[in-house]
């Protein structure tokens, strides 16, 4: 396992150990140069039984989260989505690029809201997936200043799917 300061990207790297899924662990601290431009990394390259492999970038959210209790927080960057897609193509067919929101699920309560949970380090986790295509073409602009995008309510039930269905 690799050496993660990021509690998410720890949970989801312990996930698909226990499940025995092939996966590459992508050292995030240095960006790649692809045309003399900067992309950022994903976090993982999963081999996984469906039929194309997995680029995964890991979105950490609690769940819920703020002092309001929002539930299902779905934002990323425009260049998370952005650089996704362009390690799509770089890869080819036979992989394809997958936000996977790893909620932390902060009251033993929400639990019966997921089909299945991961425990690890007396945290509970749930993992969902998203394609980054989709992601793109049904964000709303988030905040211009951070540069950050999400999805409504609707749009991200509709698009996500439990991270089992994936791998």
């Amino acid at each position: 396992m690799a050496l993660r300061n990021n509690h998410y990207d720890v949970a989801f790297e312990d996930l698909l150990r226990q499940q025995q899924i092939p996966y590459v662990s992508v050292d995030e601290s240095k960006r790649a140069l692809l045309n003399d431009a900067s992309l950022k990394s994903m976090d993982f390259i999963v081999y996984s039984n469906q039929p194309q492999n997995l680029l995964v970038d890991v979105k950490g959210r609690q769940f819920p989260s703020g002092a309001r209790g929002h539930r299902w927080e779905n934002w990323a960057t425009e260049d998370d989505i952005t650089c996704l897609l362009q390690w799509e193509q770089v890869f080819g067919s036979g992989f394809r690029a997958l936000l996977v929101f790893a909620y932390h699920l902060t009251d033993p309560r929400e639990q019966a809201e997921h089909d299945r949970c991961h425990l690890i380090r007396d945290r509970t986790y749930a993992f969902y997936g998203v394609w980054a295509d989709e992601y793109g073409t049904a964000m709303r602009q988030r905040s211009p200043r951070w540069e950050t995008v999400w999805l409504p309510a609707a749009e991200f039930r509709q698009l996500r799917s439990p991270i089992s269905d994936f791998l």
